[in-house]
């Protein structure tokens, strides 16, 4: 079992959202906390509160679109703080609209937010995990990237790279005989406002989870060592449903409500 306490954890996102709950439960576990938002003011809000409980708290306003603002940060941790004990690359944006309505800017902010900011984030992190053999990373993907949806086209493959990043690093890692572990997380819709709107036909089933869950299964993962965090139990079915004929998925997927779970989607209010 690892414990946080006094372990320096990194977290993208962390002005709002499962990223702040995240931060406030490791907080609770004596946790060192570095986190990352593009929201500066946000960011320094949660920040002064955490402080405020006794919590050890560094913030840094990052442009996660941005790989020279990536790299500046990094920079700034690292040597503000030196190696990190745990990334957890949790920022995400979406933008839930059928394929062909998705501008350039759209495609391109969900790849580098998703995707490319992940890439170089770990880049710029791992080197000294290596360096003192030791070192945790958090991916959180998404139960669409185990199953598509339309709506999502392009969310969904950003999330699809997210898994086969954190799988062939695993895998990578492992090779080389590091010690550095990771973990990746396939969570189905969570009730954070990003998707406002959706809809699960079989709550029971899937239900549209609560962050505080979330949070907390992740926190627990990072304590536990667990390679892969699957939520609901249901989306484990998706990985075995792979193997049947395309017409039978497909029908399972329509029947489920999984293809029309975006129909009603609005998403996050504009600030």
């Amino acid at each position: 079992m690892t414990q946080l306490a006094n372990k320096k954890v990194l977290i993208t996102g962390a002005a709002s959202g499962i990223g702040r709950l995240m931060a406030e439960k490791i907080a609770e576990l004596g946790g060192v906390l570095v986190l990352w938002d593009i929201d500066g003011d946000c960011l320094l809000r949660v920040c002064s509160e955490l402080q405020q409980k006794g919590c050890r708290t560094h913030a840094y306003t990052c442009d996660l679109a941005n790989k020279d603002d990536i790299k500046r940060c990094a920079e700034a941790v690292l040597s503000d703080l030196g190696a990190i004990d745990v990334l957890i690359n949790n920022a995400g944006v979406v933008a839930g609209k059928a394929l062909l309505d998705n501008t350039d800017d759209e495609i391109e902010l969900m790849f580098n937010v998703n995707v490319l900011a992940m890439i170089h984030i770990v880049r710029a992190f791992l080197p000294a995990m290596l360096k003192q053999q030791q070192g945790h990373i958090v991916s959180i993907s998404s139960a669409v990237a185990l199953c598509g949806v339309p709506k999502l086209v392009v969310y969904s493959a950003t999330k699809s790279a997210v898994a086969a990043l954190d799988e062939s690093l695993r895998l990578e890692l492992k090779r080389h005989g590091h010690r550095v572990k990771t973990t990746v997380v396939f969570p189905f819709y969570i009730s954070t406002g990003m998707f406002a709107g959706v809809k699960s036909r079989f709550p029971m089933l899937l239900p549209i989870l609560k962050p505080e869950k979330v949070a907390g299964r992740i926190v627990s993962a990072i304590l536990h060592n667990r390679r892969r965090v699957i939520m609901p139990w249901f989306v484990y079915l998706a990985v075995w449903a792979k193997i049947l004929p395309i017409p039978i998925f497909d029908a399972l997927t329509e029947f489920f409500g999984i293809s029309r779970s975006m129909d009603e989607f609005k998403g996050r209010e504009r600030k």
